[in-house]
């Protein structure tokens, strides 16, 4: 604002400067001088006033980093498993806390894509992901599934695990989990990537990954992934969010540039194949095994867990009924 006034206020200085400069030679000259100079005073003046205008109308736009690496909007901080952390946050989608530079998910067809309170929004060929710049870690990563993407040529052997240059340090490398005892657990899996090279390539960014344990990644978290997998053959797509959950605002870390270690890990389904339906699953992070019916939650309870609104593109009514009911059996 004053640096708009200080361009507005210097065309006026001219202006006077110019306007006593001609009444001061008035009695020399003539009455037609003095109209020109009349008029040249008052161009002046809006060519002044056109410029503080649009200097006025100048507004920066929120950007997201797209797959390109192009630029991010605003930061964001919360913390997971306290819903204090919520209680006063905006889920209304204008952007002014929640949300953020999501506006542009709102209204379309994309129904994995969660709303939450980061603005930091990774595009991948494959999936979205929320990235957490305090913990280095996805809050949540999101991706639709179809028959088509379970299989393909493309598998994970000879891909690197990968730094996200999108993301600035500190952040997550491999060294941060060399010899931690966690695995580097894909939130996104290699499994539903098969379909392309570059989203192949895109699900070995750290940025898709948290410590997770071996017994866990490899084990009942591993059969959930697959059992998603013979979903998206069955109903020919499904949308799938995941992601970690802690307990505490200061979490365990690993490594030097202190990656948060997860107290456990969630993840939402939903199909829209026939009477729609959705289910929630929730898992510690740690060793041990269970029928997968000991995991499922609805998806009421695990956006009460997280505090993030899962599909929250759909239909209030149907959002409502699906995200209340969760039964294996139904699947």
């Amino acid at each position: 604002m004053v640096e708009h006034q200080s361009d507005f206020l210097f065309v006026t200085h001219a202006e006077s400067d110019f306007f006593l400069s001609f009444a001061g030679d008035m009695k020399k000259s003539s009455f037609d001088t003095f109209v020109i100079a009349l008029v040249v005073l008052l161009a002046l003046h809006m060519i002044g006033k056109g410029h503080k205008e649009i200097r006025q109308e100048t507004v920066p736009t929120e950007q997201t980093i797209e797959n390109d690496g192009s630029q991010t909007g605003d930061e964001g901080s919360y913390g997971y498993g306290d819903e204090a952390e919520y209680a006063d946050a905006d889920f209304d989608g204008d952007g002014s806390e929640a949300g953020g530079n999501m506006d542009e998910v709102e209204g379309t067809q994309e129904l994995e894509i969660p709303r939450s309170s980061l603005t930091t929004i990774l595009r991948r060929t494959g999936y979205t992901t929320a990235y957490d710049e305090q913990r280095r870690c996805p809050q949540w990563t999101a991706w639709h599934l179809t028959a088509s993407h379970t299989t393909g040529p493309f598998k994970r052997k000879g891909v690197k695990y990968q730094e996200d240059d999108d993301v600035d340090f500190p952040k997550a490398t491999n060294a941060d989990y060399s010899g931690s005892g966690y695995d580097r657990g894909h939130m996104c899996p290699s499994g539903d990537n098969k379909w392309s090279r570059e989203a192949q390539e895109d699900c070995f960014l750290f940025t898709n990954m948290c410590p997770q344990s071996h017994d866990l990644n490899g084990g009942d978290w591993n059969d959930l992934e697959m059992k998603c997998r013979k979903w998206a053959e069955k109903y020919g797509d499904i949308y799938i969010a995941c992601g970690p959950v802690y307990s505490s605002q200061s979490p365990k870390t690993i490594g030097r540039n202190k990656v948060a270690v997860p107290d456990g890990f969630y993840k939402v389904v939903l199909c829209m194949r026939g009477e729609p339906k959705a289910i929630g699953f929730y898992y510690d992070n740690d060793d041990g095994h269970a029928p997968m019916h000991a995991y499922v939650r609805t998806v009421d309870e695990v956006e009460r867990l997280t505090g993030i609104d899962f599909f929250c593109n759909l239909n209030d009514e149907v959002e409502r009924r699906v995200e209340a009911h969760a039964d294996l059996d139904d699947w």
